[in-house]
């Protein structure tokens, strides 16, 4: 791959990679926490409903948590089914007040067996090795695995096994799991480790990584999302989706 094409993005991702990129990203809903669970529980609603302009994501992200009493994780684990009156008639693009009941109650259910989201992620088998394909199939599986579980949810959670590039899910992953010293994702987990992780493919990215040479699948799929980050892996293989934040910025920024 081209030298001076990686130290070019290399100093994309100084740029970007900065406290700056928070505030106008939907990042900034769980950077208004501290404890881990709120980390966790804040940043995974603001994955989900990631998509749309960002200024409304994060306004819609902003009304939930207002209904958990700004502390997520003590509301998941105690509330019950008269807590959850004020969410009735929330919506935002296709994710409804269905969506957001069931979300709760899955959410609820695993906290009460777990102390972190990580372990959702995790397949049954898991022992030391993560493999980004089987363990978003295995939370997919996981999250729709009680029985009153709505049909109409499960376009919310992607899956590869449906071909899905997972953006939002991978975005949240990256989010948890990178760890670096410049203040933008949080490191939190240590199970699974950035180099497994598979690049986040919103239009941005995908537009200037069609540009740039760096993918030649033609349309945005799980496929696509892992030969973008094996070319991103021969310059970082052991965190390949640092560059995602000098893709994405040069996309929003519409400048190549």
């Amino acid at each position: 791959m081209n030298d001076d094409l990686k130290k070019w993005l290399d100093e994309k991702v100084d740029q970007y990679n900065v406290p700056d990129f928070i505030p106008n990203d939907p990042i900034s809903i769980p950077h208004a926490f501290s404890k881990k669970a709120d980390i966790e529980i804040a940043g995974f609603f603001a994955a989900v409903l990631a998509w749309g302009q960002r200024k409304t994501i994060i306004s819609k992200c902003h009304i939930l948590l207002e209904q958990m009493d700004h502390a997520p994780a003590d509301f998941i684990r105690g509330f019950e089914e008269n807590d959850l009156k004020p969410f009735v008639g929330f919506k935002h693009r296709t994710f409804n007040d269905l969506d957001t009941l069931y979300f709760l109650h899955w959410l609820q259910h695993h906290y009460r067996q777990f102390d972190s989201l990580e372990d959702a992620f995790l397949p049954h088998d898991f022992t030391s090795y993560w493999e980004a394909e089987k363990g978003l199939n295995s939370f997919h599986d996981r999250f729709f695995s009680l029985p009153d579980a709505p049909s109409r949810t499960q376009k919310h959670i992607a899956k590869p096994a449906k071909g899905s590039s997972c953006k939002r899910l991978n975005m949240f992953l990256r989010w948890m799991v990178r760890q670096d010293d410049r203040g933008v994702d949080f490191g939190l987990w240590t199970r699974i480790k950035p180099a497994q992780l598979i690049c986040p493919c919103d239009v941005h990215v995908e537009r200037v990584a069609r540009a740039l040479g760096l993918i030649t699948r033609p349309k945005p799929d799980w496929l696509m999302a892992q030969e973008l980050t094996q070319q991103l892996r021969l310059w970082a293989p052991e965190d390949p989706v640092r560059y995602d934040f000098a893709l994405f910025g040069l996309g929003v920024e519409g400048r190549l």
